[in-house]
């Protein structure tokens, strides 16, 4: 069963992520923000006047006080010791952000938006130094980790992009749709087709493995080599769209959470990098997706026959609302997954250790 924390928002929340600390943000709907110790309580609040939704929350990677925001159109930066006013603000996108990264040296931040527009803002001298671009809504974009200008991005247009910053275009493209009209040409005719719209990404701390979750219930892990990335695994075991990916920083474990209420936790190392270390971080959103239409009381189960290509799921929790984000924890000494959906409260699930 999910432990609840309650009390730091009264609308649906977007956005999770935890610093070094383990001090929790979460942003909501209206434009609140919430900060929690790791036993769930209350340890700072802010509400954005605009009301605004908060899209993103992202702490520094070395300054565990320093905490980046995305509301609307805007970028605050916060003092996470004295959550009052933003320390600064910039005005660099054009349409509501959906997700923030920063590079490991926090010397470049990626804000994607509605408008398929990735700005990549030099935190140093304060201003934009490239814009990046999908077709459609870009609704994930991370740093890859050990590569300061490296980055990859996905949207609702179906592509999967490979970025250097001293390019304004793409190092390496792939669309999902054509990979998956070509797997279908083997199929049936009439068989029904649900577009992988692509809405999360996570990349592993190795830097050179990501995985990509999409709207057709599938998740895709890719490997760069060089300039491009290549397919390495493909699996699937959500009926619905998938919302959250995240690699956890052990082996290569990654957590999954869809539009159908589950979070899974799968291990793919015995099927991709395994002379390769680890995996890492990441962020991301949902936007323009179906609400789960199964309903649960959070129960956990270990899950066998699910999956593809030899992958199945290690764990299964049946969170029973449409997982809008996912970030994890170490509290009291062991891992936590922390799952936000369309309520007002964090749901906290215990971890096995890998």
């Amino acid at each position: 069963m999910a432990v609840k924390w309650t009390g730091g928002h009264l609308s649906s929340i977007l956005c999770l992520n935890v610093n070094t600390e383990g001090l929790v943000a979460s942003g909501a709907e209206g434009g609140e923000l919430t900060l929690w110790d790791g036993d769930g309580a209350l340890a700072g609040q802010l509400q954005f006047p605009q009301a605004d939704d908060v899209t993103s929350v992202l702490f520094s990677p070395h300054h565990p006080s320093r905490l980046y925001t995305s509301h609307g159109e805007t970028i605050s930066l916060l003092d996470a010791r004295c959550l009052k006013e933003p320390v600064e603000c910039f005005h660099i996108n054009e349409e509501e952000i959906n997700c923030l990264s920063v590079n490991e040296t926090e010397s470049f931040l990626a804000a994607a938006d509605d408008s398929g527009a990735i700005k990549i803002m030099d935190l140093e001298n304060k201003k934009v130094s490239r814009s990046l671009r999908h077709s459609n809504i870009c609704s994930s974009v991370v740093f890859r980790p050990q590569r300061p200008q490296s980055l990859v991005s996905c949207g609702l247009d179906m592509q999967v992009m490979l970025w250097n910053l001293q390019k304004a275009r793409p190092l390496w493209t792939t669309n999902l749709q054509e990979c998956e009209r070509e797997k279908e040409s083997a199929q049936p005719a009439g068989q029904f087709f649900n577009p992988p719209l692509a809405h999360s990404l996570s990349v592993a701390s190795c830097g050179n493995v990501f995985g990509c979750g999409a709207q057709d219930g599938k998740v895709r892990i890719f490997r760069v080599t060089g300039v491009k990335f290549e397919p390495e695994l493909e699996f699937e075991g959500h009926s619905l769209g998938v919302s959250q990916v995240l690699f956890l920083p052990e082996a290569y474990w990654l957590l999954t959470g869809g539009n159908d209420g589950k979070v899974l936790l799968w291990d793919v190392g015995s099927e991709v990098g395994k002379q390769q270390r680890s995996p890492a971080r990441s962020l991301q959103r949902r936007k323009a997706q179906a609400p789960a239409s199964s309903s649960g009381d959070g129960k956990l189960s270990e899950a066998a026959s699910e999956g593809h290509a030899g992958v199945s799921p290690k764990l299964t929790i049946e969170h029973g609302e449409k997982v809008n984000w996912i970030s994890c924890a170490e509290i009291k000494g062991s891992k936590r997954v922390l799952v936000a959906d369309q309520s007002s409260s964090v749901s906290v699930y215990p971890l096995p250790e890998p």
